[in-house]
């Protein structure tokens, strides 16, 4: 009895060898735990690079926060004043910790957001996860966010402090052991709350504007005719976009956070209670304080961050993703 050929063949004998031989010449793309590790590094180094690139940008913005009597000329005042008051090398306080707390969370934040958007497909079936993918953006960002926060905060808790207090600690070991030594490892979850309230709002809005600029730009121009060069300055516009509703969502979470680490809180005091006495005291405008410099800040490096993770993605080969995006 004759079997039947396998459901991709042709039916043509030569035709089959030939696809078989193209198919074992071509690189095989990376799946499971070796494709979500290539997400994860690439989203390490983007936000590595772009938030320790910023860290002048960021000085002078959490200075304007902290202290907006002094710090009264806006962004480009702001350095000014630091560079005639402390030196130029001020304007690199904090880098260490910025650079380490953003590379984990980069890798936790993107690389959770592209698992967490493959297990909505997985669970609601590419059809329906494609008709939501709002909602599915919406979701994976703020899971993600949630678990890349757990492991920025002790990190951004130092960077505040040492940005604050200059005389505070020499860099981020010394800093991060004074801060545990004297204040315990509850202190560096103090800000847990505003960096959420802060931190998932901002990646919310930034995945979802990203995927909504990008798929309306590909509606009108073929991806698979677009040219590498092409693509990153797509990724680059439509991060820009992202970055500008990021900053603007969550300015008032931002500078709350700023407050609550700059000083620690006095005896029997929680952090609930220091937040809402922050939050009265800045009110809706003084919560915007700084909004000129963080708008700068963050689209820049929204938009740095999209540009490079598309390009580091391409590669290490990390193209084996899911895109629910009707283009």
């Amino acid at each position: 009895m004759s079997t039947a050929p396998p459901p991709t063949a042709t039916g043509s004998s030569k035709l089959d060898a030939a696809k078989q031989i193209v198919a074992a010449k071509s690189p095989e793309k990376p799946t499971g735990l070796a494709l979500y590790s290539r997400f994860a590094l690439a989203g390490a180094i983007c936000c590595s690079i772009t938030h320790g690139g910023l860290t002048p940008v960021d000085v002078v913005k959490t200075r304007i926060q902290l202290d907006p009597v002094v710090y009264n000329n806006g962004m480009i005042g702001g350095f000014r004043k630091v560079v005639a008051n402390e030196g130029a090398g001020a304007l690199l306080t904090g880098f260490g910790p910025t650079a380490a707390g953003y590379f984990l969370q980069g890798a936790f934040k993107f690389g959770g957001y592209e698992l967490f958007k493959q297990q909505c497909i997985n669970y609601f079936g590419y059809e329906t996860a494609s008709n939501n993918r709002t909602a599915v953006y919406l979701a994976s960002s703020a899971l993600a966010e949630f678990f890349a926060d757990i492991a920025l905060c002790p990190l951004e808790a130092t960077r505040i402090r040492l940005v604050s207090e200059p005389t505070f600690a020499g860099g981020l070991l010394s800093g991060f052991t004074k801060i545990a030594r004297t204040e315990g490892f509850g202190a560096f979850y103090s800000g847990f709350g505003p960096i959420l309230f802060k931190q998932v709002p901002y990646t919310m809005a930034k995945f979802v504007v990203y995927e909504k600029v990008a798929e309306a730009v590909y509606k009108r121009v073929d991806k698979s005719k677009t040219s590498d060069g092409m693509q990153t300055i797509i990724n680059l516009g439509s991060g820009l976009m992202a970055g500008f509703a990021a900053a603007i969502v969550s300015q008032p979470a931002d500078t709350m956070l700023s407050k609550i680490n700059k000083t620690k809180g006095l005896p029997g005091e929680g952090t609930t209670s220091r937040l809402i006495k922050i939050a009265k005291e800045l009110g809706l405008r003084g919560s915007y304080t700084g909004i000129g410099a963080r708008l700068f800040m963050v689209g820049t490096l929204t938009a740095g961050q999209f540009a490079i993770y598309g390009d580091i993605k391409k590669f290490l080969g990390a193209t084996g993703g899911v895109e629910i995006a009707k283009t």
